[in-house]
Parts: structure tokens; sequence; C-alpha cells
């Protein structure tokens, strides 16, 4: 069995086990990832930034066909992020997974 089909196989298990749901536009089934919102601002040294990046990490076998402007809703309370947003950019990391850089929906 090649490196890539293990890794794979544990994936399977852990995003079944620890991810959040989210569905995304265009697509019958959710989607299983792991979403953060960094709602804290950080800081960099003494300046403050402004930078709020929800993202949506999802395996790259699972994002076939995502563009820029979907709407991406993520299944979680709204007080952990939870509600519609859009997909303002794809992000893969070269090890499986790729970030789906969202915003907020108004």
């Amino acid at each position: 069995m090649a490196f890539r089909d293990l890794i794979d196989d544990i994936d399977d298990v852990v995003f079944e086990t620890l991810g959040d749901s989210a569905v995304i536009e265009g697509r019958a089934v959710p989607v299983l990832g792991m979403f953060s919102a960094p709602w804290k601002q950080p800081a960099f040294g003494k300046v403050h930034t402004a930078i709020r990046e929800p993202r949506f990490e999802i395996r790259v076998k699972d994002s076939d066909g995502l563009s820029q402007g979907l709407r991406v809703t993520i299944d979680l309370p709204t007080l952990d992020g939870g509600g519609d947003y859009d997909l303002m950019q794809l992000a893969p990391d070269g090890n499986g997974l790729v970030a789906l850089i969202l915003r907020k929906r108004p």
C-alpha cells in the first residue's frame, strides 16, 4: 500500500471523528473539514492588525470544482462561528489539505 493511501485512511478516521461539517453551494452532500475562526485580533509587536480570516480546511479530493464566490455554510453554533460565508480563495498547503479562505456573509 502506498504512503498516500495510508494517509488517506488516517484522514478518513480523523475527519469523521473530529471534523466539522459544511454545506458548499452546488454540492448535494456536506463536506467534512476543520473550521477555525481566529476572532481574536492577532498582534505583531505593538501593532494590532485587523486580520480575521476564517478558514475551513478540507482534503484536496473534496476541493474539485470549487471556486471563489461559492456559499459555504458551516454547521456549528453561531457563537462558534457557524453560519454562511463566501469562499474568497483556495489555499493548498502541499500536504493534501486545502484551506478555504472565507468571509462572513452579512
